[in-house]
């Protein structure tokens, strides 16, 4: 979405486990654009990941999960379906990247996540039509 200056901007504490900020910098090796936003905060892991969380999720979407167990977070950001599932099972609540570009509307951060919207599916990422529409009839648009 090239929208992390938006996100940096919601009144909001970014965490991410030390797994994830390895799949950015391992993205960044292969020749994707290096993503080391400075608000985000990086906390490893006190244990280690769940074979059984591995096996059904990549290893950043279980470090996610398995972080906010560890330090009784109630609120995580997936977007991946088979996280966000686990992630309710596990009692968390799941706000995903439309999610926070809706807030940022709201908060008058930015006028309008079409654009955004536009440019994640132009990007390749693909989000249900359904799950679209709605955000985009919430935000007014």
């Amino acid at each position: 979405m090239d929208a992390l200056d938006v996100i940096g901007r919601l009144p909001l504490e970014f965490i991410c486990p030390s797994e994830v900020k390895d799949e950015l910098d391992e993205g960044a090796a292969h020749g994707y654009q290096l993503i080391a936003p400075p608000w985000l905060t990086v906390v490893p892991l006190t244990g280690h990941l769940s074979p059984v969380s591995v096996a059904a999720l990549d290893r950043g979407e279980a470090a996610v999960i398995q972080l906010a167990v560890e330090h009784g977070w109630l609120r995580v950001s997936i977007d991946e379906l088979q996280g966000r599932r686990i992630a309710v099972g596990l009692g968390l609540n799941i706000v995903g990247s439309l999610g926070l570009i809706g807030r940022a509307k709201t908060l008058g951060i930015i006028s309008a996540v079409r654009p955004l919207i536009e440019k994640a599916t132009q990007e390749g990422v693909h989000y249900h039509p359904d799950l679209v529409n709605e955000v985009l009839e919430a935000m007014g648009e």
